[in-house]
């Protein structure tokens, strides 16, 4: 039985989720295309490559010793277009740093294509803050 492409791009969702969530940042990293994008809440300016993401994470962690603890993620939402999908959620992260730990609650949502080999990199990620309510 073939799988679907909204099945597909929850797998590749869920990939990326635990590689961030156990700290396998090559495997992390490399859930994204090198010329994905990133919007985060907590950075100043539009991240344009999964290169300039990686040397920012870099920095966090030789600054701050900067590390995720825990990744829980609820309420996934996967809409498929043709080559692309939409994938959304809430996370709820703990992340550890020289303060100490912090747990954070945000939406976030990731874009994927299909790649020529079928494969569904992430091509572009939007993180913000989640209210409470």
């Amino acid at each position: 039985m073939s799988t679907t492409p909204v099945q597909e791009v929850r797998a590749a969702a869920d990939a990326l989720i635990a590689a961030f969530a156990e700290g396998r940042l090559d495997d992390y990293f490399g859930s994204f295309a090198p010329d994905a994008t990133f919007v985060f809440h907590s950075t100043p300016q539009r991240l344009g490559s999964t290169a300039e993401y990686r040397a920012l994470w870099q920095r966090w962690v030789t600054e701050d010793d900067f590390r995720v603890v825990r990744c829980v993620s609820t309420g996934q939402l996967v809409q498929h277009y043709g080559t692309t999908a939409v994938f959304s959620h809430d996370v709820e992260t703990t992340i550890a740093t020289r303060a100490g730990e912090e747990t954070v609650h945000e939406r976030e949502t990731i874009v994927f294509a299909r790649a020529a080999d079928g494969s569904w990199p992430a091509v572009h990620e939007h993180l913000s803050a989640r209210t409470a309510g």
